[in-house]
């Protein structure tokens, strides 16, 4: 028997560019519709949601950043999830829950140590072109009362010199 998921009551879908800029706009864009969604700025799901999206939004710059190709920043309500998901266009680096902390010098590898704190689950998933890392957060929002979100397109690219395919 397969479980039902439920529709998003509340959706937002946005195209940024692959900069530190873009990952730094998808944070607050991300804040401000949860915001209108009915999650105050400075709350606890808003912060930690703020976190999330600066984390996966800097990975997509960072690791999975195909020259001349755009992230995609979605936020999915639906009941008491949210859902944070960042696209890129490079399918070649998954990422891997580490298998122990960095060491206290070390300059990285801290970020999705910071989502598995957050995040009720995390992962990641293929997709056309590139990859998908999403992770939920419990909410306390009755999302039939969000307003509806803007939706972007998604697109294809190099990474690490392969050409990916639409």
């Amino acid at each position: 028997m397969k479980a039902e998921t439920a529709a998003p009551t509340a959706e937002f879908i946005q195209r940024l560019s692959a900069t530190r800029r873009g990952a730094r706009l998808a944070r607050r864009l991300a804040v401000h519709r949860l915001d209108g969604w009915g999650i105050p700025y400075g709350s606890e799901l808003s912060d930690a949601a703020g976190l999330i999206v600066a984390e996966l939004a800097a990975n997509a710059v960072t690791h999975g950043r195909v020259p001349g190709r755009d992230f995609e920043l979605r936020l999915l309500l639906t009941g008491a999830t949210l859902r944070i998901e960042v696209s890129d266009a490079c399918a070649e680096r998954h990422p891997t829950a580490a298998a122990k902390p960095p060491s206290v010098d070390a300059e990285a590898g801290r970020g999705l140590l910071v989502v598995s704190a957050l995040a009720t689950v995390w992962g990641s998933a293929d997709r056309s072109v590139g990859k998908t890392v999403w992770a939920e957060l419990s909410s306390a929002v009755d999302a039939s009362d969000a307003s509806p979100g803007v939706r972007g397109e998604r697109l294809g690219g190099r990474c690490g010199g392969a050409q990916l395919s639409r």
